[in-house]
């Protein structure tokens, strides 16, 4: 990977990490989190015409992506419903890598070097750690994860792996990686609309409250994903996808910040895991 990806690709972890504390200081997680899809679609809608459109070879995978994007977007709302953003995010990013990691090799016939492993396995044990690690001592007795919100981020991360398989292969084949990124926005957006229907009325209220969560999170959804495909064009999809778990590093920082969770001494040596497995991922 060169010194550019490396760069955008940690630009779009920011990005990432930067949405996802929106969704989760949201007062309702699922209507926040269909205003942050739609926002995305949003914008790609008023670019699309200006693009070529994805090759027909590539629809197939778009469609099978869309489905996949619905339900996370739906298990994400969920999970921050049930637990804090330091507690689910951790094991939706870093279950995830490890699942592409080992189903990319049969599936899409990459190969990694073996340093390319090792970051993978640096970066997720990273942000494994940091979910598990006790926040501070008077915590110690309800610092572990909720079944609920365990469950449903871990689910989640098989909907992330999922999706950074199909994308790996689908903008490969659309010749046009912004054009096939802004129609599974629209089409993930137009989902979760059709699941929000039963709470339509509350809706547009709700938007017209928080029409900058839908404004800066859907440029922020847009974007992070966009970029982090665009590199999977030019470099190893694995190797993206580790990459783009050190969001984990943005997020602890965003998370004592503004979410005010306090991070301990358990949590900062995982984010040390997390920055060598990014050193390791570059120098590889």
């Amino acid at each position: 990977m060169s010194g550019f990806t490396v760069s955008v690709v940690l630009f779009a972890a920011l990005l990432h990490a930067s949405w996802n504390a929106l969704v989760k200081a949201g007062p309702d997680k699922f209507l926040t989190t269909l205003l942050v899809a739609s926002g995305a679609a949003i914008i790609s809608a008023l670019l699309l015409p200006f693009l070529a459109a994805p090759h027909i070879q590539s629809w197939p995978w778009l469609a099978a992506s869309t489905c996949c994007q619905i339900a996370y977007y739906l298990l994400l709302a969920a999970a921050y419903e049930h637990g804090d953003m330091s507690q689910a995010y951790p094991l939706m990013r870093g279950t995830a890598p490890l699942l592409v990691a080992f189903a990319s090799v049969p599936l899409l016939g990459e190969r990694l070097a073996t340093q390319q492993y090792v970051a993978v396995a640096l970066i997720s044990a990273g942000v494994l750690a940091m979910c598990f690690a006790r926040r501070n001592s008077t915590q110690a007795a309800s610092s572990g994860a909720s079944r609920r919100a365990t469950g449903f981020a871990l689910l989640n991360a098989t909907a992330i792996a999922s999706y950074t398989m199909i994308d790996g292969v689908g903008v490969r084949r659309s010749g046009a990686p912004a054009a096939y990124t802004m129609w599974l926005c629209v089409l993930t957006a137009i989902g979760l609309l059709a699941c929000a229907a039963g709470r339509r009325r509350i809706l547009l209220p709700y938007a017209r409250q928080h029409w900058r969560v839908a404004l800066f999170g859907g440029f922020g959804s847009l974007a992070s994903y966009g970029l982090a495909l665009w590199a999977m064009t030019s470099a190893p999809v694995a190797a993206v996808a580790a990459l783009r778990e050190t969001a984990i590093l943005f997020a602890a920082v965003i998370a004592t910040l503004f979410l005010r969770e306090r991070i301990g001494l358990g949590r900062l040596a995982a984010v040390g895991l997390i920055a060598c497995g990014a050193a390791v991922m570059r120098f590889a």
